[in-house]
């Protein structure tokens, strides 16, 4: 397997790790956050996602820079 292919592979997992992690510690916190998001529009869930994809790409490219 290329390397490229093994540093997908663990960011899938790392997101599993800290998904994981949140429903653990956070149950509680986690069930009104998706009551929120069961009631929120979806031009601003759409928003919400657009933003969080954007932000990652820029971290992604701010960590490869160094």
């Amino acid at each position: 397997m290329t390397s490229y292919a093994l540093y997908i592979l663990t960011a899938f997992a790392m997101v599993f790790v800290i998904e994981g992690l949140v429903y653990a510690l956070f149950p509680d916190a986690v069930k009104r956050m998706m009551a929120l998001v069961a009631v929120t529009d979806t031009h601003s869930l759409r928003a919400f996602g657009l933003g969080a994809v954007a932000l990652g790409f820029l971290l992604v490219w701010i960590v490869h820079l160094f």
